[in-house]
C-alpha cells in the first residue's frame, strides 16, 4: 500500500489534467496508522526510501492536496492529514498520535508540523499524552480549516477543490511552493525568498505574457458583473 500510495501521488502530479488532490479514507477511518506487524520491514527499509514514501512523495507534489478527514487519523494516518495543504473534517474526525504509546519514532513530520502549526505547548500535550483531538478543537487550534456533517465531508472539499481549479493554475503550483518552502525558514529568510522567486518571476514575463494577464484579468472581470447582475 506503501508503494502504491507514493506511486499514484507521483503519477498524479504528473499529469497535465489532474488540477488538485482529494484525499479521503475508505469507510470508517481516515487512515488507522501502519501496521504494526508489518514495522521491521517499514521503519528500516521502505522509510528510507523517498521513492516510495507516499509521505514524501506528497511533501514534493506540485499540486495542491485536499484532506478529507472521514473518520480517526491516527499516527501515519495523522501524519498523512498534517502533509495535506488543505484539511476538511467531519464532526466525528479525530486526531491521534501513539508514538508515544507504542514506542515508535516519528519520522514523517510530525513532532515538527504539529508544534508549527498549534503551538508547541499544545502539541507535546497531544503527543507526550496520546489523547485524540477531535475535529472541533483541531478546527478552533487552525488544524482544520473546515468542519461538516460526516456525509458532507467529500462535498465540501470538492467544492474547494472547485475554487482552486477557478484560477490561475501556474501560479497555484508556485503558490504552494513558496508558502512550503517559505514555512520551513525564519520569517525573514521566508521573505527574502519570496522576494527572490518574484523577480526571477516577473524577469521570465515577456510583453505577451503580461497582456496576456491583462485579458485574463479582464475576462474575469466581466463574468464576475454578468454573474452580479443575474443575482
Amino acid at each position: 500500500m506503501f508503494i502504491d500510495f507514493a506511486t499514484l501521488i507521483k503519477a498524479l502530479d504528473a499529469d497535465r489534467d489532474v488540477k488538485v488532490i482529494i484525499l479521503t479514507g475508505a469507510g470508517r477511518a481516515f487512515c488507522s496508522g501502519v501496521d504494526l506487524t508489518a514495522a521491521q520491514d517499514i521503519f528500516k527499509g521502505d522509510v528510507k526510501n523517498k521513492e516510495i514514501d507516499p509521505v514524501i512523495q506528497m511533501e514534493e507534489c506540485s499540486k495542491p492536496i485536499i484532506g478529507a478527514i472521514n473518520g480517526f487519523a491516527v499516527t501515519a494516518g495523522f501524519e498523512i492529514a498534517l502533509t495535506c495543504d488543505i484539511l476538511v473534517a467531519s464532526k466525528d474526525a479525530k486526531f491521534v498520535d501513539t508514538h508515544c504509546k507504542f514506542g515508535i519514532f516519528p519520522s514523517w513530520g510530525l513532532s515538527q508540523k504539529l508544534p508549527r502549526i498549534i503551538g508547541v505547548n499544545r502539541a507535546k500535550e497531544l503527543s507526550l499524552t496520546g489523547k485524540a483531538l477531535d475535529a472541533a478543537t483541531a478546527e478552533r487550534w487552525g488544524l482544520v480549516n473546515k468542519v461538516v456533517e460526516s456525509k458532507e465531508v467529500l462535498k465540501a472539499a470538492i467544492a474547494i477543490a472547485e475554487e482552486i481549479v477557478q484560477n490561475q493554475q501556474d501560479m497555484v503550483v508556485h503558490y504552494k511552493r513558496i508558502i512550503n518552502d517559505g514555512f520551513r525558514l525564519s520569517f525573514g529568510d521566508g521573505a527574502a525568498l519570496e522576494k527572490e522567486r518574484a523577480h526571477k518571476f516577473y524577469e521570465n514575463m515577456t510583453s505577451e505574457s503580461f497582456k496576456s494577464m491583462q485579458k485574463y484579468i479582464a475576462s474575469r472581470a466581466s463574468t464576475n458583473r454578468q454573474s452580479t447582475s443575474k443575482l
